[in-house]
C-alpha cells in the first residue's frame, strides 16, 4: 500500500511523489495540480528516470492536504477547490480552461492573430468603446538608462512617483493614466517618433524589418497575462493599499522580473543561442546534465501551450531554429513552452540578446495594469493575517 502523506510527516523534506499519488491524496483534478504548481504552491521537478514526467514535493502536498482537510467545499477560481488560509481574489481578466487561455472570454490564440497591444489593453482593462490611448503624445524628458530594461523601469517608476493614489478616483481617469504610463514606457524603450502602434514603435526602435513587426505584435499580446501568479498578487495588493495603476504595476513587474518564468526565459535564451550551432548535441547534453531543456514543457499546459502555435505558426523559421525545436522536443519528450517559443522568435527577429525578456515585460505590464484596474473597480478586499512566530518580547 502506498503510504499517505500523514505517514510521511517525518521525511517529506526530501520526498518526491508522482502525479497519480498527488491527485489521489489531494482529491483534485490534473488541471488543479498544474495550477498549484504554476502558482508556486507545489514544487515540481523532472523525474530522473523519465524526464517526460514530473515528480512533486511531498512536503508541499502534505501542507496542502493538512490545510484543506475538513474544510467545506468552495471555489477560489473556476474549477479549483478552496484551500484553508487562501485569500479569495475575484478577477475578470483571464482564465485557463480546458488547455486554453482566455482574455475576458476571448481565446488568446485566436485574439492574437489580429489584435494589437492597445486593443488587448482596452479588452483587458474593460474600456469598452472608449479609447484611453487617443491623443497621447511624446513626453519631452525621456527616462534614462543604459539598457531597454533600465529605461522601462525608470519610466514606470517615474509615473509611479508622479501619479496620485487611486483611492476614490474615476475608473475612466485611471484607465487614461494607465495608458499614459504604458505609452511612456514604450517611448523610453523605443525612442520618440511617429505615433504608430506600440509594436511598430518598438520594431522601429529595434531596427526590425517592418514586415516582421506582426510577429512582435503577436508576442506582446500573448505575453500579457496568465491567470494568477505572485506578480498579479503583488499588483492587486499594492493597488488595494491605494497605489496608482503605475505604482501597482511597478510592484508586479519587479516581481515578474525575478520570477521563475523570467529565469526560465533567461535560460531558454541562452539555450537557443547555444543550440543553433548544434541542435541535437545541445539537446542531448542538457538532458544528460540537467534532465530537462529550458523552454520546453509546461506544467500549466501539459498537452501544449496554445500560445506557442499562435506565435510560431506563421514565423517562417530558418532551418537552424526549426532544428532547435525539433531536437529539443525529441530529446525532452516535451512540447516547446512559451519561454522557448519567445526565445526562438526573438532570434528569428534578430532582437537584442535580452529582447525576449523585454517583450515579456512589456506585454506583462499591460496585463498587470488590467489587474490593478480590475482590483480598483470590482475587486474583493485582500485580507491576509500575519502570524508572528519570532522570539517573545524579553526572551533570550
Amino acid at each position: 500500500m502506498t503510504p499517505g502523506v500523514s505517514e510521511r510527516d517525518g521525511e517529506t523534506a526530501d520526498q518526491w511523489i508522482p502525479r497519480a499519488e498527488v491527485l489521489s491524496l489531494l482529491g483534485v483534478k490534473t488541471q488543479t495540480l498544474y495550477a498549484y504548481v504554476s502558482r508556486g504552491r507545489i514544487t515540481a521537478r523532472p523525474d530522473p528516470n523519465d524526464p517526460r514526467r514530473s515528480l512533486y514535493a511531498a512536503a508541499d502536498v502534505a501542507r496542502l492536504k493538512g490545510a484543506s482537510s475538513g474544510e467545506p467545499a468552495g471555489v477560489v477560481v473556476p474549477f479549483e477547490p478552496a484551500v484553508k488560509g487562501e485569500s479569495l481574489i475575484r478577477s475578470t481578466v483571464s482564465l485557463i480552461s480546458d488547455g486554453r487561455l482566455y482574455y475576458r472570454g476571448r481565446d488568446v490564440a485566436q485574439w492574437a492573430q489580429n489584435a494589437t497591444l492597445e486593443e488587448t489593453a482596452r479588452l483587458l482593462w474593460g474600456a469598452g468603446d472608449s479609447n484611453p490611448f487617443a491623443g497621447l503624445g511624446v513626453r519631452v524628458a525621456s527616462a534614462g538608462g543604459s539598457s531597454h530594461r533600465a529605461r522601462l523601469f525608470a519610466a514606470l517608476a517615474r509615473r509611479a512617483e508622479e501619479d496620485p493614489s487611486s483611492t476614490g478616483r474615476s475608473p475612466e481617469v485611471l484607465k487614461i493614466e494607465a495608458a499614459v504610463a504604458l505609452n511612456e514606457v514604450v517611448d523610453a524603450m523605443a525612442g520618440p517618433g511617429p505615433r504608430l502602434f506600440f509594436h511598430q514603435r518598438l520594431a522601429r526602435g529595434w531596427k526590425m524589418l517592418e514586415r516582421d513587426s506582426v510577429h512582435l505584435r503577436r508576442a506582446l499580446v500573448l505575453a500579457a497575462d496568465l491567470a494568477l501568479d505572485p506578480a498579479v498578487l503583488a499588483t492587486r495588493a499594492a493597488v488595494s493599499g491605494g497605489a496608482s495603476p503605475a505604482g501597482a504595476a511597478f510592484a508586479g513587474l519587479t516581481t515578474t522580473a525575478g520570477s521563475p518564468a523570467a529565469r526560465t526565459l533567461t535560460r531558454a535564451i541562452a539555450y537557443v543561442a547555444e543550440a543553433r550551432r548544434d541542435p541535437a548535441g545541445s539537446a542531448q547534453r542538457r538532458m544528460a546534465d540537467e534532465g530537462s531543456i529550458p523552454g520546453f514543457g509546461s506544467e500549466t499546459f501539459p498537452h501544449g501551450d496554445p500560445r506557442v502555435e499562435a506565435l510560431l505558426a506563421l514565423a517562417d523559421l530558418p532551418n537552424d531554429l526549426t532544428a532547435v525545436i525539433r531536437e529539443g522536443e525529441a530529446a525532452s519528450g516535451q512540447r516547446t513552452g512559451f519561454a522557448g517559443a519567445l526565445a526562438i522568435m526573438a532570434r528569428r527577429l534578430d532582437l537584442p540578446r535580452d529582447g525576449a525578456s523585454d517583450v515579456l515585460l512589456i506585454g506583462r505590464l499591460t496585463g498587470l495594469m488590467a489587474h490593478a484596474l480590475d482590483q480598483i473597480i470590482d475587486g474583493s478586499p485582500i485580507r491576509v493575517r500575519l502570524r508572528y512566530v519570532g522570539p517573545r518580547p524579553g526572551g533570550e
